[in-house]
Order: structure tokens, then sequence, then C-alpha cells
């Protein structure tokens, strides 16, 4: 890829349909790990997350002739939605592989926005293999949740705004899943000079990128249930995130469960806003690393707020402190 020359051109294409996101300080979470913590609000991204982007920045791009043929993507849910409401947003036709796991909020999300969804598989790394094999058969574009560099560049102006948002920073703590997000924000940081920390998390019962990178090749790992589905399961095989992350992402930290939850209901009750579990588990990941950082100036990134009613009412409801 060609940073920073493809986020300027992502930012420029994408920015009539997107929304500059609020970059805010957060008190609560400054004062539970002793340093200046600010939080970037992609969760109040179009269709709540940051992958509003990458995936307008992809669909705009398709020639007239892909367009009329039609997109296909694979996703867990937020993907899916990006796509779906892109699609409508250039009057083009758009199915949604999802793995027999998603969430069905999100599912019918994805319908809600004219996309038309079928199932396939229970871990999203199959269901990946099949969508882009169909596109391929159909002769359709294959919209990448993240192995591909116009949805890489798309999610890289996460860190664009960041330079123009806040003078100096850090660290920056990113959601960990394909690696479209995180390799996007360490592309653009990097190439412009920033002397940035970039942290990929990741929850401990889904954290295959991670286990990857330190392996040295991508491996073919089960991925447990985790509250973090956003980031949930396997990397598709030859995926260009695995090498951008082997080169551009600095520290890698992964968190259990109780601790996505236990950030969960410490932001909901701090800013009183709704995040998921995958935003959740960014912010569980920087205070599990907390002591690093005192005195630093840290942004973490809440990749995404799609989280379902009964969700948010069980962990809500669930004993134990917050964790600050």
């Amino acid at each position: 890829m060609r940073f920073p020359d493809d986020v300027l051109a992502a930012d420029s294409r994408i920015r009539p349909f997107t929304r500059e996101t609020y970059l805010e300080p957060s008190p609560h979470l400054s004062e539970a790990g002793g340093a200046d913590v600010w939080v970037k609000c992609e969760h109040l991204q179009h269709t709540g997350s940051f992958k509003a982007r990458g995936a307008m920045n992809k669909v705009l791009a398709l020639t007239d002739e892909k367009c009329a043929a039609g997109v296909v993507t694979a996703s867990t849910g937020n993907h899916g939605l990006a796509v779906a409401r892109a699609a409508r947003e250039v009057g083009v036709a758009s199915l949604v592989f999802v793995p027999e796991t998603a969430d069905q909020g999100k599912v019918a999300a994805i319908r809600r926005l004219g996309a038309e969804v079928r199932m396939h598989a229970n871990d999203s790394a199959e269901t990946e293999v099949h969508a882009r094999a169909y596109a391929a058969e159909h002769g359709k574009a294959y919209v990448s949740p993240y192995n591909d560099p116009l949805v890489i560049a798309g999610q890289g102006t996460v860190g664009l705004e960041l330079t123009r948002q806040l003078d100096q920073f850090d660290a920056v703590f990113v959601a960990l899943g394909g690696g479209g997000l995180v390799s996007g924000v360490a592309g653009y940081l990097k190439s412009v000079g920033s002397a940035v920390t970039i942290v990929g998390c990741s929850p401990e019962n889904s954290a295959v990128m991670i286990r990857s990178v330190q392996a040295g090749r991508i491996l073919e790992l089960p991925s447990l249930p985790t509250l973090s589905d956003g980031t949930a399961g396997g990397v598709e095989a030859g995926a260009m995130t695995f090498d951008l992350c082997r080169t551009l992402v600095d520290a890698y930290v992964t968190v259990s469960e109780d601790a996505i939850r236990d950030a969960l209901r410490g932001f909901v009750a701090a800013h009183r806003q709704l995040i998921e579990g995958s935003a959740a588990m960014a912010i569980a990941a920087y205070l599990s690393d907390r002591a690093r950082w005192v005195g630093a100036r840290v942004v973490i990134v809440l990749c995404g707020g799609n989280i379902g009613v009964e969700t948010v009412r069980a962990v809500l409801s669930e004993a134990g402190r917050s964790g600050w």
C-alpha cells in the first residue's frame, strides 16, 4: 500500500458519506490509569462502527460494470451493515454472507438496509472463503472485511482524523480482528512521522491475528465465544493485513471476558453511552496495560456501538465491580 496517499484519497472520496467522529477526553479512564485518555467515538459513525469508512471507499471505487453486477461480502455484522449502506447509497445490489453464530439483531439491521443475507458456516474465516468464491463464480465484486487495500485505506481515515483533532498523543489502542482498522490507522500515522505506539487489542477467546504474528505465519485456530464478537474468528489465508500488522503494530494485548464486561459496565456508567464488546475490549486492554502509560496521552478507538439489548441487559445486571 501507499501510505499516506491511499488514506488521503480515501478521505476525499468518502467524506460526503461518513462522519468525522468526536474525539473526547475521558476523565474517568484518565483517573483510572493516571494518563490523559481520549476516546475516538466510532460507535457514533454511520451504521454504528468504523466499518462504514472502508466499505464506502471500496464501493465508491468500483467501476460501473462492477456496480451493475452487485457486491458480495462476508461479515459477523458490522461490516455487513457498512456494505449494505454503501451499496444502498450508490444504488448497488448487495449480498451479505454471515456465520450462523452472527448476532441476530445485526442480521436484521443488515436486511433493513436492503441487503440480501445468507448464512454459511460457524466461523467467520470459513464464511469469508465461501463468500469470496461465490463472488468470483458469479462475476460480482467482493468487499473484504479487511483484506483489501481500499478497505484498509478507508479505515485509515480514523488515523487521519486523529492528527486533525489532537496535536500529540503517545499511544493508540485499537481493536484487532482481521487487522483492517489497526493496519490503516498505524499505516497512516507512521507514514506521516508520528512516533505513536500502536497497540493491537484482542480477546483471549479469539486472538488469531496476534497468535499468528507471534508464530510468524497465519494460523488456523478455533475461536471461543466472546463479547467482542466484532473481532472474533479466523484470518483469511494470505491476508495482506498479516504483514502490515507484523511491521506496523508495536504491541499486543489480550484480555479476558470478565475484563471486557467490567470495561463495558464502567464505560456505560461513566459516559452514559452504549458501546459494543469490541470497543469495551480495547478499553479493557488499556486498563490491563495502564501502568505502562502513566503520564502519557492515550487514545482508545471505540470501534463500534452495535450491541444487542439482551446482551446489554445481561452484562449490566451481572454482579461485580467495574474494575475501576
